[in-house]
């Protein structure tokens, strides 16, 4: 995916919405009437994973055309294993399922554990976001990981050493939660 080649790039309106709704909120404050386009999507999950062998964290690495359309020097995000809250089951279990069809690797719900939860893009979406931890080691992989249908993920350990570094880097794109996911860590684990 480094090499990524992106072509025919382009933007159209959005009619019929799979994931996200645009709407437009209208209320009042102290008597001033407000307008406001906003977005309606599903809360989500996301799940830091450190690798005890390698002593790193296992990120998911994609390209993003939200990304791509606003700053287009980035062809993809690093992220944490993540995913939608659009299924009838607990959010461990959803993480769960995320941590096998991205990262390929099979976690003990009991071992998932909840870190805090905070809202995303509160300008735009409001969705929320339920933040996890898990351990993972080389006898817990079940598969190559990468996601599932079209999804184009790749897997991209940052070791512990250099992830401050990271946070910092400002050539890699990244998301807020991964960066407090990493503060979370060494706080709770002194590094």
């Amino acid at each position: 995916m480094t090499n990524l080649n992106i072509q025919n790039f382009e933007i159209t309106k959005l009619t019929n919405p799979s994931f996200v709704r645009p709407v437009r909120l209208n209320y009042s404050i102290n008597a001033s009437d407000k307008t406001w386009e906003a977005v309606k999507s599903h809360d989500s999950v996301s799940v830091l994973l450190y690798h005890t062998t390698k002593d790193a964290f296992l990120l998911v690495k994609q390209f993003r055309a939200p990304v791509f359309m606003n700053h287009d020097n980035y062809r993809f995000t690093y992220e944490l294993c993540a995913g939608i809250v659009d299924k009838d089951i607990s959010l461990k279990e959803i993480a769960k399922e995320e941590i096998e069809e991205e990262c390929g690797y099979q976690v003990d719900i009991n071992s998932i554990e909840k870190i805090t939860s905070f809202f995303t893009n509160v300008g735009v979406s409001g969705a929320k976001q339920h933040l996890f931890f898990a351990k993972i080691n080389e006898s817990m992989k079940i598969g190559e990981g990468g996601g599932v249908n079209d999804e184009y993920i790749e897997k991209e350990f940052v070791s512990i050493l250099d992830s401050k570094a990271f946070i910092y880097d400002e050539s890699k794109a990244k998301t807020p939660g991964l960066m407090f996911a990493f503060y979370w860590f060494y706080e709770k684990f002194q590094r």
